[in-house]
């Protein structure tokens, strides 16, 4: 008897996942396969074949079928989402044939390009965003540029792929062009002025707003798939496709994040808080980006370069004294981790700093200045050192989420994935110090596949006439336990003075930099 569910594939940077579930989303089986960069390249240059993402594709489904079998699992798909990488730059001819390899959201060949349109526009136009990758391919691959007749990036790729259609979900779609939060479509106004830019040039381009995929929200007509994409997974065709979505946007459907004030925040080798704003930002941050959700709400982005690097190598230094063979990180986590949590409030009056890589949000250009300050006898002790460089990146990432304050964005639940939920116990650090309750979902299910199977669940939902919304859709299936920390009043006190010391010692930055290289 075949089971009846949901189709979600998530495209990545090194890999492409697929993953079945039933009706209530409950997972069912997953499949994986592999794809590279272009060798050869020089360093900024991040590229790959289109190509090998649809065979990564068919590979990954033959991998999920294999596994549903073995589990006398038969697939019977309702719909179909999909997530993949944002800002890519993938160009297609008017026959729909890719021209050449995509550029990625790494490659930064074009980050002059996007400081000039952010100047020129008034919005943030990070070097990564599509237009700006757009803007440089004119310039400097202008044959190819004359051919261009659609554009879009590797999630919108797979869609066209799958189903002909040149969609794309406004949360990737703003990854590639600014959105107007009054019509929720590429804003107008800023089309007219890039053209401009463009006609200065005097290459004949077609218009940016014709090469541009149809901008759709959650719930709305993604395609269904096609004869070609009904091949490629060994489906029926007819099965409706939700908007294919980027990696952000589907990864806070996957935390369930749909209402104003909610904030989505990953630790790992970067970080970054996700917040569902209630209106658009006012003005250009280096500190903060922006994009949308799969309804179209604004979402603003506060991203660190450096994550929890600094702490991780803190925590394996003082770790490898435990450790007789001296290079088991798990055996450094599990000794010094306990310490982490046992330290005082205020580190013993410690501070760090955690550049151990440039970090634009908060204005470091050079990196490998990662230090401690204040030690003495009764606070040099690994917790101590450890906490304070948590702490370090926390206020980093509050540094950006300040901003956000000042112009009166609401802050109700932070949201925890990532890295730091293996030691659930620091959630309550991270309430404290953003003196917001935090939640850490059971298993910390955050993933953009997961993310595409509820737009799938939704796309299929509102075929069959349901009129919830997308944040109460995402509100029920809310279920399991998450654990929940509510911030203490007195640990937030001593915080933020922390914080405002933290401020000041990152304010002499620039001459601790060249105290120690020059």
């Amino acid at each position: 008897m075949n089971t009846p569910g949901y189709l979600s594939i998530d495209a990545g940077t090194q890999g492409l996942s697929v993953l079945f579930t039933d009706d209530t989303l409950r997972i069912l089986g997953t499949g994986q396969a592999v794809y590279h960069m272009l060798p050869g390249l020089a360093a900024e240059c991040y590229e790959q074949l289109p190509a090998d993402w649809e065979q990564a594709l068919a590979d990954a489904v033959i991998d999920l079928r294999a596994n549903l079998e073995a589990a006398g699992i038969a697939m019977e798909v309702r719909a179909i989402g999909i997530s993949g990488q944002m800002h890519g730059e993938v160009l297609a001819d008017t026959s729909g044939a890719s021209l050449g390899p995509a550029r990625l959201w790494c490659d930064s060949r074009n980050e002059a390009e996007g400081s000039e349109l952010t100047v020129r526009l008034g919005v943030k136009i990070p070097k990564r965003m599509t237009v700006a990758r757009w803007l440089w391919t004119i310039r400097n691959q202008p044959q190819k540029a004359t051919q261009v007749a659609h554009i879009t990036t590797p999630a919108g790729w797979i869609a066209f792929r799958l189903t002909g259609q040149w969609r794309l979900g406004i949360g990737d779609a703003a990854g590639m062009f600014p959105i107007d939060q009054t019509t929720l479509d590429y804003d107008a106004r800023l089309l007219a002025d890039f053209e401009s830019l463009v006609a200065s040039s005097g290459l004949a381009v077609r218009p940016l707003r014709e090469l541009l995929p149809l901008v759709q929200r959650a719930g709305e007509d993604g395609g269904s798939l096609n004869a070609h994409g009904a091949v490629l997974l060994g489906l029926p065709a007819g099965i409706p496709v939700a908007p294919a979505e980027g990696d952000q946007p589907a990864a806070l459907a996957g935390s369930l994040i749909g209402f104003a004030g909610m904030v989505s925040m990953s630790f790992g080798t970067s970080v970054c808080a996700n917040s569902v704003g209630d209106r658009p930002f006012a003005g250009v941050s280096k500190a903060i980006d922006h994009f949308c959700a799969p309804d179209g709400k604004p979402i603003n982005m506060v991203w660190l370069r450096n994550g929890t690097t600094y702490m991780n190598t803190v925590v394996e230094m003082f770790g490898k004294a435990n450790d007789s063979a001296g290079n088991d990180a798990a055996a450094g986590f599990a000794a010094v981790m306990p310490q982490l949590l046992a330290a005082s409030t205020d580190c013993g009056g410690l501070l760090a700093l955690p550049f151990m890589d440039d970090e634009p949000g908060v204005g470091v250009s050079h990196g490998g200045t990662a230090l401690v300050v204040g030690l003495n006898g009764s606070s040099a002790t690994p917790g101590n050192v450890a906490r304070a460089a948590l702490l370090a990146t926390i206020f980093n990432l509050r540094v950006g989420s300040d901003l956000l304050d000042s112009q009166g964005f609401p802050r109700t639940e932070i949201i925890l994935s990532g890295g730091l939920t293996q030691t659930p116990a620091l959630g309550q650090i991270i309430a404290d110090a953003f003196n917001t309750p935090l939640s850490i979902l059971e298993g910390a299910t955050e993933g953009s596949a997961w993310g595409a199977a509820l737009l799938a669940k939704f796309r299929a939902q509102k075929l069959l006439g349901h009129t919830a919304a997308w944040p109460e859709f995402l509100s029920a299936h809310a279920t399991g336990k998450a654990l929940r920390f509510s911030p203490s009043h007195a640990a937030a006190s001593v915080y933020e003075g922390i914080y405002r010391r933290y401020r000041r010692l990152l304010d002499l930055h620039g001459a601790l930099h060249a105290a120690v290289t020059q």
